[in-house]
């Protein structure tokens, strides 16, 4: 008798999943990581770091780990990213305070993969889990996900709408589920409480991206320190920009062909059966 029960089974498939979900941001935090140990060079940190971010993306794609429909999105990411950081940069939320050639405005190149990597996240989370939103209102998301975006812009000259944003998203995400696959196990879990998931482990990474020096917050210019607690609430808003891009490429209604092949897949892993009962 197996002395794992299978809550345990569940969990640790689904922290190995997410493991791979995250492999195009683990890999490269590490490049941040081996970055700040070499040497000063000829080529600038952040420069080398741009250039590992298109290694990595053409890796992962040759590879098949992204299709191009990922891909596509992880560009959008990448681009909105950087719109962001080159506002928050001028505005002095945060600083890339060291010298680069790949740099406009104070905000190097690489810095859009710190966006991409979420988008790859997303994505890889959507294929190997078979993601599936039951009760999505796309529009209103959207919209939502929209203004919240632009909140992050806007509350430096005019009231900061933060929480109220926060409340619409709760509301138009109230009845939308998660529908996920673990081994033989179609699981589920409220849309807005992954919101707020990823957001936490954002906040985790985001403490190790600056503690090895991708950027530095104003207070972190003479020495680390933890980045507020904020900064969680912060991310677990700003997620729903990215999922609402992914989910306009992925998502699938209930239903349909996409529905049974995914249940001839799982009948299959867990029964040997080779075909799906017509609806």
């Amino acid at each position: 008798m197996s002395l794992i029960t299978a809550p345990v089974r569940q969990l640790l498939l689904f922290t190995r999943l997410q493991t791979r979900s995250c492999a195009f941001a683990i890999a490269l935090l590490l490049g941040v990581a081996l970055s700040g140990a070499l040497p000063e060079g000829p080529v600038a940190r952040y420069d080398l770091l741009f250039g590992y971010g298109l290694l990595l993306t053409a890796v992962f794609r040759l590879r098949g780990w992204e299709s191009r429909r990922d891909l596509a999105v992880i560009a959008v990411c990448h681009v909105i990213g950087l719109a962001f950081e080159l506002v928050k940069v001028s505005l002095g939320s945060w600083s890339y305070p060291e010298p680069a050639l790949l740099k406009v405005a104070g905000v190097p190149l690489y810095g859009g993969f710190l966006y991409a990597a979420v988008g790859s996240y997303v994505c890889g989370a959507w294929r190997l889990m078979e993601l599936e939103l039951v009760g999505y209102r796309p529009r209103a998301t959207a919209a939502v996900a929209a203004a919240i975006y632009v909140n992050f812009f806007s509350h430096h000259w005019l009231p900061d709408a933060r929480w109220p944003l926060a409340a619409l998203l709760l509301a138009v995400t109230a009845g939308t589920w998660v529908r996920f696959t673990l081994g033989s196990a179609r699981l589920r879990m409220p849309l807005a409480l992954s919101f707020a998931l990823i957001g936490f482990f954002l906040w985790l990474a985001e403490n190790l991206a600056t503690y090895l020096g991708a950027w530095r917050y104003p207070y972190q210019l003479h020495g680390w320190q933890p980045v507020s607690v904020d900064k969680f609430g912060a991310w677990a808003l700003l997620i729903s920009v990215t999922v609402v891009l992914v989910a306009a490429v992925h998502h699938r209604r209930t239903g349909g062909p996409a529905r049974c092949h995914a249940q001839v897949r799982r009948a299959e892993a867990q029964s040997g059966m080779d075909r799906c009962a017509a609806n």
